[in-house]
Protein backbone atom coordinates (compact mmCIF):
# COMPACT_ATOMS: atom_id res chain seq x y z
CA UNK A 1 0.00 0.00 0.00
CA UNK A 2 1.13 3.19 -0.80
CA UNK A 3 2.36 5.69 1.99
CA UNK A 4 4.33 8.64 2.60
CA UNK A 5 7.33 6.95 4.94
CA UNK A 6 8.64 9.62 7.57
CA UNK A 7 12.62 8.74 7.70
CA UNK A 8 13.95 7.14 11.07
CA UNK A 9 17.70 7.30 12.40
CA UNK A 10 19.78 4.66 10.44
CA UNK A 11 17.63 5.09 6.93
CA UNK A 12 18.72 5.33 3.80
CA UNK A 13 16.56 4.65 0.19
CA UNK A 14 17.95 1.39 0.07
CA UNK A 15 17.29 0.15 3.62
CA UNK A 16 13.58 1.53 3.16
CA UNK A 17 12.82 0.02 -0.24
CA UNK A 18 14.47 -3.47 0.38
CA UNK A 19 12.18 -3.55 3.04
CA UNK A 20 9.26 -3.11 1.56
CA UNK A 21 10.30 -5.34 -1.74
CA UNK A 22 11.35 -2.40 -4.30
CA UNK A 23 14.43 -1.85 -6.13
CA UNK A 24 16.05 1.57 -4.29
CA UNK A 25 15.64 3.38 -7.90
CA UNK A 26 12.17 2.67 -8.11
CA UNK A 27 11.15 4.72 -4.75
CA UNK A 28 14.14 7.43 -5.78
CA UNK A 29 13.30 8.24 -9.15
CA UNK A 30 9.69 8.42 -8.27
CA UNK A 31 8.13 11.69 -9.60
CA UNK A 32 6.66 12.22 -5.58
CA UNK A 33 9.84 12.17 -4.52
CA UNK A 34 11.55 14.77 -6.83
CA UNK A 35 11.30 17.47 -4.00
CA UNK A 36 13.35 14.97 -1.71
CA UNK A 37 15.72 13.96 -4.34
CA UNK A 38 16.74 17.65 -5.43
CA UNK A 39 17.41 18.34 -1.74
CA UNK A 40 19.20 15.71 -0.34
CA UNK A 41 20.89 14.35 -3.71
CA UNK A 42 22.42 11.40 -2.44
CA UNK A 43 19.88 8.14 -1.79
CA UNK A 44 21.93 7.34 0.81
CA UNK A 45 22.24 10.00 2.96
CA UNK A 46 18.66 11.08 4.58
CA UNK A 47 17.80 13.10 7.77
CA UNK A 48 15.19 11.69 10.43
CA UNK A 49 11.99 13.75 9.80
CA UNK A 50 12.36 13.47 5.71
CA UNK A 51 9.14 12.41 3.72
CA UNK A 52 9.70 9.49 1.44
CA UNK A 53 6.94 8.28 -0.71
CA UNK A 54 6.44 4.66 -0.99
CA UNK A 55 4.42 3.80 -4.45
CA UNK A 56 2.33 0.51 -4.53
CA UNK A 57 4.14 -2.89 -4.99
CA UNK A 58 3.31 -4.11 -8.40
CA UNK A 59 3.72 -7.46 -9.26
CA UNK A 60 5.41 -8.66 -12.60
CA UNK A 61 4.52 -12.02 -14.05
CA UNK A 62 6.68 -13.56 -16.39
CA UNK A 63 5.86 -16.57 -18.27
CA UNK A 64 8.06 -19.70 -19.14
CA UNK A 65 7.72 -23.18 -20.26
CA UNK A 66 7.52 -25.87 -17.57
CA UNK A 67 9.82 -28.44 -16.80
CA UNK A 68 12.25 -26.49 -17.75
CA UNK A 69 15.10 -24.41 -15.93
CA UNK A 70 14.88 -21.11 -15.66
CA UNK A 71 17.36 -18.33 -14.14
CA UNK A 72 16.39 -15.00 -12.81
CA UNK A 73 18.71 -12.38 -11.55
CA UNK A 74 17.34 -9.79 -8.96
CA UNK A 75 19.27 -6.78 -9.41
CA UNK A 76 20.36 -3.66 -6.56
CA UNK A 77 20.95 -6.89 -3.64
CA UNK A 78 23.10 -6.34 -2.29
CA UNK A 79 24.31 -3.20 -1.16
CA UNK A 80 28.18 -2.08 -1.31
CA UNK A 81 30.28 -0.94 1.36
CA UNK A 82 32.96 1.13 0.78
CA UNK A 83 35.56 2.40 3.38
CA UNK A 84 38.87 4.32 3.06
CA UNK A 85 40.71 3.53 6.40
CA UNK A 86 43.69 6.71 6.80
CA UNK A 87 46.23 7.63 9.49
CA UNK A 88 48.84 10.84 9.75
CA UNK A 89 52.21 10.27 8.23
CA UNK A 90 54.65 8.25 10.38
CA UNK A 91 57.34 11.10 10.11
CA UNK A 92 54.79 13.56 11.75
CA UNK A 93 53.52 10.77 14.73
CA UNK A 94 57.29 10.82 15.35
CA UNK A 95 58.05 13.78 15.31
CA UNK A 96 55.35 14.56 17.91
CA UNK A 97 56.69 11.75 20.35
CA UNK A 98 60.26 13.32 20.39
CA UNK A 99 58.53 16.87 20.92
CA UNK A 100 56.49 15.38 24.08
CA UNK A 101 59.39 13.14 25.44
CA UNK A 102 61.98 15.86 25.23
CA UNK A 103 60.86 17.78 27.98
CA UNK A 104 63.36 20.35 27.35
CA UNK A 105 62.41 24.40 26.63
CA UNK A 106 64.22 25.45 22.84
CA UNK A 107 66.33 28.09 22.58
CA UNK A 108 66.08 28.37 19.55
CA UNK A 109 63.36 31.36 18.23
CA UNK A 110 60.61 30.00 16.72
CA UNK A 111 59.94 30.37 12.71
CA UNK A 112 57.23 32.72 11.71
CA UNK A 113 53.71 30.26 12.09
CA UNK A 114 52.86 29.25 8.58
CA UNK A 115 50.97 26.26 9.21
CA UNK A 116 51.18 23.30 5.86
CA UNK A 117 47.98 20.93 4.94
CA UNK A 118 49.40 17.54 6.49
CA UNK A 119 47.46 14.98 4.22
CA UNK A 120 46.85 11.65 5.88
CA UNK A 121 48.39 8.09 4.74
CA UNK A 122 46.40 5.62 3.60
CA UNK A 123 46.38 2.52 5.76
CA UNK A 124 47.83 -0.40 2.94
CA UNK A 125 47.74 -3.73 3.35
CA UNK A 126 46.24 -4.25 6.48
CA UNK A 127 44.28 -7.24 7.84
CA UNK A 128 40.78 -6.63 9.23
CA UNK A 129 37.83 -8.40 10.59
CA UNK A 130 34.59 -6.19 10.13
CA UNK A 131 31.48 -7.78 12.15
CA UNK A 132 28.27 -6.62 10.45
CA UNK A 133 25.07 -7.21 12.27
CA UNK A 134 26.73 -10.48 13.67
CA UNK A 135 28.09 -11.73 10.57
CA UNK A 136 31.77 -11.54 10.10
CA UNK A 137 34.09 -10.67 7.26
CA UNK A 138 38.25 -10.82 6.92
CA UNK A 139 40.10 -9.52 4.22
CA UNK A 140 43.21 -6.93 3.65
CA UNK A 141 42.85 -3.32 2.90
CA UNK A 142 44.08 -2.71 -0.46
CA UNK A 143 47.27 -0.73 -2.08
CA UNK A 144 44.90 2.66 -1.42
CA UNK A 145 43.40 1.84 2.32
CA UNK A 146 40.21 0.64 1.04
CA UNK A 147 38.09 -1.81 2.46
CA UNK A 148 35.15 -2.68 0.02
CA UNK A 149 32.58 -5.80 0.92
CA UNK A 150 28.97 -6.90 0.01
CA UNK A 151 26.12 -6.21 2.67
CA UNK A 152 22.24 -6.60 2.42
CA UNK A 153 20.81 -2.96 2.10
CA UNK A 154 19.32 -2.69 5.61
CA UNK A 155 22.85 -3.64 7.69
CA UNK A 156 22.67 -1.14 10.50
CA UNK A 157 25.43 -1.85 12.78
CA UNK A 158 29.17 -2.28 12.22
CA UNK A 159 32.43 -2.92 13.98
CA UNK A 160 36.25 -2.51 11.84
CA UNK A 161 39.10 -4.25 13.82
CA UNK A 162 42.15 -3.43 12.46
CA UNK A 163 45.82 -5.33 12.82
CA UNK A 164 43.92 -7.38 15.66
CA UNK A 165 45.80 -9.27 18.11
CA UNK A 166 48.85 -6.50 17.33
CA UNK A 167 49.91 -3.79 19.46
CA UNK A 168 48.29 -1.25 16.49
CA UNK A 169 44.92 -3.14 17.09
CA UNK A 170 42.62 -0.17 16.15
CA UNK A 171 38.92 -0.50 16.32
CA UNK A 172 35.87 1.48 14.84
CA UNK A 173 32.56 1.54 15.27
CA UNK A 174 30.15 1.57 11.95
CA UNK A 175 26.85 3.35 12.21
CA UNK A 176 25.40 2.58 9.06
CA UNK A 177 22.82 4.58 7.35
CA UNK A 178 23.30 7.16 10.49
CA UNK A 179 25.20 9.74 8.19
CA UNK A 180 23.01 12.90 7.98
CA UNK A 181 23.05 15.22 4.45
CA UNK A 182 26.43 17.97 4.30
CA UNK A 183 23.89 20.71 4.23
CA UNK A 184 22.88 20.13 7.94
CA UNK A 185 24.76 21.13 10.69
CA UNK A 186 24.32 17.66 12.10
CA UNK A 187 26.13 16.40 9.12
CA UNK A 188 28.92 18.75 9.19
CA UNK A 189 29.62 17.30 12.64
CA UNK A 190 29.59 13.74 12.18
CA UNK A 191 31.77 14.19 8.99
CA UNK A 192 34.67 16.23 11.15
CA UNK A 193 34.31 13.57 14.06
CA UNK A 194 34.77 10.36 11.63
CA UNK A 195 37.81 12.57 10.15
CA UNK A 196 39.39 12.85 13.90
CA UNK A 197 38.39 16.56 14.68
CA UNK A 198 37.05 16.41 17.80
CA UNK A 199 33.15 17.84 18.73
CA UNK A 200 30.05 16.76 19.03
CA UNK A 201 28.87 14.30 16.87
CA UNK A 202 24.93 14.84 17.00
CA UNK A 203 23.35 17.91 17.17
CA UNK A 204 21.43 20.64 14.85
CA UNK A 205 23.00 23.78 16.65
CA UNK A 206 26.72 26.24 16.08
CA UNK A 207 28.34 25.66 19.21
CA UNK A 208 31.56 26.32 20.43
CA UNK A 209 33.09 22.95 19.81
CA UNK A 210 32.20 22.49 16.39
CA UNK A 211 33.53 26.06 15.84
CA UNK A 212 37.11 24.92 17.00
CA UNK A 213 36.99 21.91 14.96
CA UNK A 214 35.85 23.42 12.06
CA UNK A 215 39.18 26.30 12.50
CA UNK A 216 40.96 23.13 13.20
CA UNK A 217 39.88 21.52 9.93
CA UNK A 218 40.23 24.44 7.53
CA UNK A 219 43.72 25.24 9.13
CA UNK A 220 44.90 21.37 8.25
CA UNK A 221 43.54 21.05 5.09
CA UNK A 222 44.94 24.98 4.00
CA UNK A 223 41.53 26.63 4.04
CA UNK A 224 40.82 30.34 5.17
CA UNK A 225 40.28 29.66 9.10
CA UNK A 226 36.98 31.49 9.92
CA UNK A 227 35.06 28.72 12.35
CA UNK A 228 32.50 29.50 9.51
CA UNK A 229 30.80 26.06 7.80
CA UNK A 230 31.10 27.73 4.20
CA UNK A 231 30.96 25.94 0.82
CA UNK A 232 34.51 25.54 0.35
CA UNK A 233 34.69 23.88 3.36
CA UNK A 234 31.60 21.69 3.12
CA UNK A 235 33.61 20.51 -0.29
CA UNK A 236 36.55 19.52 1.46
CA UNK A 237 34.94 17.86 3.96
CA UNK A 238 32.92 15.50 0.93
CA UNK A 239 36.31 15.23 -0.49
CA UNK A 240 37.89 13.99 2.57
CA UNK A 241 35.06 11.82 4.37
CA UNK A 242 33.85 10.47 0.30
CA UNK A 243 30.45 11.52 1.27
Amino acid sequence: MAEDYVVKAGDCVSSVAFERGFFWETVWNHPKNSELKEKRKDPNILKEGDVLYIPDLRIKEESRASESKHQFVLKGVPAKLRLRIMEPPQEELKAEEEVASSGEESQVEDPPYDPKPVEDQPVKNAQYLLEIDGKSFDGTTDSNGFVEISLPPNAKQGRLVLKAGTPEERAILLDLGGLDPLSETSGVRKRLSNLGFPCQSTGDEMTDDLELSVRQFQEANGLEVTGKVDDQTRDKLKQLHGS
